[in-house]
This record gives C-alpha cells, structure tokens and sequence, in this order.
C-alpha cells in the first residue's frame, strides 16, 4: 500500500476510534438515550399525549421477554461449550496456526462472516470465541480490533440463509399477512438470497470486509494488546472427591451421557424432517447438550454455566429497554400514524423507481437503531414499503431485501446485538465501535451500490 495513502487511512481509524472513545457511552446510557428522543419525537409525530406514550412505552416494555432469554443463552452456552477441554483444544489447535496480526484478522473475520450467512446465532458467538482464543497465540495482535473483526461478521446475517425477512415471504399467506393484503403470494428464496444482487453484494463484502479489517491495524506502538485476566475462562474445578452418593452421581458421566442421548434423538429426528433450517431454539439446544457431553459430568458443566453467566448482564440490563423504544415506535395516537411509519413514509414520498430500493435501505437503516430485530423491524416497515413498491412498479422482492440489509447495515454501531460479543471478550462497546463505524460506512457504499446498479 502506498506510504501516504496508508498515513490517511490510519488517521482516519485514529479519529474514528477516538470519536467513539469520546461520544459513545456504555450501552445502557446508549439505550437511555434513544428512549428520550423516542419520547419527544413521539408525541408531536403520532398526536398521542403523555399518557398515552408512557402507555406504549410500558406496553412494548416487555415484549422481547422470550427472545432476550433465547440471547441469554446464545451467549451462556456457547461460553460454557467453548470452555469445554474438547472445544477449547479445537480452537486452540486451529488458532496455533496463526502467526501474525494480518493473519489473525482476516481469519477470524472471515470465520465470522462464513459463520453468520450459515446461521446468525452461530456466527454472532463463534466469532468472538474463536478471536478470544486466537488473542492467547498471537499476542500482537490489537485485541479490540480482533472482537471488531469478530463482530463485523455479523453484518452479512440477513443476506444469508437464516434471514429471517426473506425466509417469512418465501411462506405462502406472510406476503400478504406483512403488507395488509395489498402484496400477495410468496416470494422464492431464488429472488432474494439467491438473487445476482444479493449474491454480488455478499461475496464482495465477504472477500472485501477481512482486508479492510486487516488494514485498519494499528502500529505496533499504538496497538492495544488484551489484559491476560479476560482470558482466563478456565472452570475452577471444586470436586470433593467420592465420598458421598451426592458426590457421586453429581461427578457422574453417566447423567450427562443420558441425557444427551435423550437430546440426540430428537436433534437427529429435526434434521431428518427439516433438514439444515436452523433457529435459535435448535442452536442452543444443541449447544446445551453439546456442551454437557463435552465437559462429562454434571458438576463441570454447572461450574461452567455460573462462571459464563456473569457476561450476559448487559442483555439482562438493556433488552427490555429496547424492547419498550420499539413499543414507542409502533404506537400510534387517533391519527393511525406511528413514528417508524412515518419515518418510512418521508422516504417513499421522495423516491423514484430507481431510487426506491436504496432509499428504502437508508430508512431501514435508520429504524434499525430504534428497533433492533429483524421481525420487529419487518413489522413496522413491510406495510408502508410492499404497496409503495407495488405501486411504483418496483420488485417487491428486492424492496423486501432493502428492508433486509438495512435492518443488518447499522447493526455495526448499535451496542444492541454487539452485546453477546462484547460479553465473551470482556470489553465494552467503546473499545470496538471505533472500528465498526469504518466497516458501517464501506459496507454502507457497497450495498447502496448493489440495490442502485445490480
């Protein structure tokens, strides 16, 4: 790379990374700040009245009970079935191959990005484990831009096949149910994932995105190297001995052998009949069993658990806050009219057939912030979008993917889904975003340019 050039580009991290450093607060204050102006956007926006915001705040303030649970366990899990010897021995063998901070970078960025178009929930956690071991075999490495490039693989989740918007209009009757009965029918996975636009758009994030990773390290005198301490996952094993037969049997493999053959039947029966249809049920039902087996007795495995459940207190804290900005979002006063539609409608009333789709993904782009889930996100947007789309003449297909790669696009600086990361890496949302900003705003380039050209 050219000498100058490479000064630019790494004065423009510098200042990313400090900006961040200087404006982003933790996580929880994050999500503090976005009820506020929730709040006070709300009331003007819809002509609901104080009472009637506080309402539907308090009404949507519950609403993510099940999923936060389902994350909770995403992150305990996969701690726990990454601290087993088996698993930890994996990782560790595979990571000894590395030799540099390069290599480091671009493989675990690609190990995210391959394992987020599999399966988000896969991806989102075995990034972060893998980065986490690779720190403890390559110590030059810059340890926030390791869990960056970790987390950066996340950004590629709804082009890929656990999308949960392009996987809902593939089902016959979710077409229509989503746009008020004006779109009907379904849509073929071969006109959204597997589409020349959507595949344009991931492989070159998916080849591009480990460089630009890569590149953005810093100088050795500036590279910020882990604290030995976040590292230190091994389970304190306080077996005391045989000596009783509550002792025996919780020291037993034979309970966790069991049990897991128990889970192995119904795990084979759901591949048989639904093949590779992967959801966050099944991923943490493997994972407990998995990690159950791998530790062999039961005692290990609880030992594990409680060491990983310390981690998941930022998703504890702040889902349900969010869970009540996306009930501000989706309330609506005498008017009918919600804040996200209205956010929606200011971008259909200035765009073109050609335009549609991109403004389309700037807006879902900007809901993402406030509603930080694929189906919530879908919910709000797909009635205002699917018509506008119909009626311009637009593919509703393509608009349906706008919606899609919005709704993954900001998620590189919103602290929400970084959590489970930043959980396992023991950082906070500071030491990361710095980076990710530079990824949202390449990333944000590439896919404008796929729904403008391709």
């Amino acid at each position: 790379m050219n000498p100058a050039r490479d000064n630019a580009f790494q004065k423009l991290i510098r200042f990313s990374v400090k900006l961040v450093n200087e404006y982003l607060p933790d996580p929880f204050i994050f999500c503090a700040l976005l009820t506020f102006i929730v709040f006070a956007a709300a009331m003007p926006v819809t002509g609901m009245s104080f009472l009637e915001t506080v309402n539907g705040w308090y009404e949507g303030f519950w609403g993510l009970l099940g999923f936060s649970m389902q994350m909770v366990l995403v992150l305990v899990l996969g701690h726990a079935l990454a601290n087993s010897r088996p698993c930890s021995s994996l990782l560790s063998s595979l990571a000894s191959h590395l030799r540099t901070p390069g290599q480091a970078i671009v493989v675990v960025s690609l190990v995210s990005l391959l394992g987020s178009w599999f399966n988000w929930g896969f991806g989102l956690v075995i990034g972060a484990l893998f980065a986490k071991e690779i720190a403890k075999k390559v110590k030059t490495v810059d340890y926030r831009l390791l869990i960056a490039s970790a987390y950066s693989g996340f950004l590629i989740w709804h082009g890929g096949l656990s999308g949960s918007i392009p996987l809902t209009i593939a089902t016959d009757g979710n077409l229509a149910k989503a746009s008020n009965n004006v779109v009907t029918g379904m849509i073929p996975v071969s006109e959204t994932l597997f589409s020349t636009y959507n595949l344009v758009i991931v492989i070159v994030l998916l080849v591009t995105v480990p460089l630009l990773n890569m590149f953005m390290h810093p100088r050795l005198e500036e590279t910020v190297s882990v604290d030995p301490a976040l590292l230190n996952d091994e389970v304190s094993d306080t077996e005391n001995g045989n000596s009783t037969w509550a002792d025996r049997i919780e020291n037993s493999k034979w309970v966790s052998l069991i049990l897991c053959a128990l889970a192995s039947v119904y795990i084979a029966n759901y591949f048989f009949k639904k093949g590779l249809d992967l959801n966050l049920n099944i991923v943490n039902f493997i994972f407990l069993f998995l990690g159950i087996l791998l530790h062999g007795t039961p005692r290990r495995y609880i030992l594990a658990i409680r060491s990983a459940v310390i981690s998941s207190s930022g998703i504890i804290l702040q889902f349900p806050f969010y869970a009540g900005i996306m009930g501000l979002m989706v309330a609506s006063g005498s008017s009918g009219v919600s804040l996200a539609g209205a956010l929606s409608n200011v971008f259909v009333n200035i765009s073109t057939v050609t335009t549609f789709p991109f403004f389309t993904f700037i807006s879902a782009g900007i809901v993402n912030f406030f509603v930080p889930s694929g189906g919530g996100q879908w919910a709000v947007q797909a009635p205002i979008m699917l018509p506008a789309a119909q009626e311009l003449g637009v593919s509703v297909a393509k608009t349906s993917m706008a919606i899609a790669w919005g709704d993954a696009w900001t998620n590189m600086i919103q602290p929400f889904w970084a959590l489970p990361a930043l959980g396992i890496a023991g950082l906070g949302a500071r030491d990361i975003m710095g980076f990710c900003l530079i990824v949202l705003l390449y990333s944000g380039l590439v896919i404008s340019a796929g729904f403008l050209f391709l």
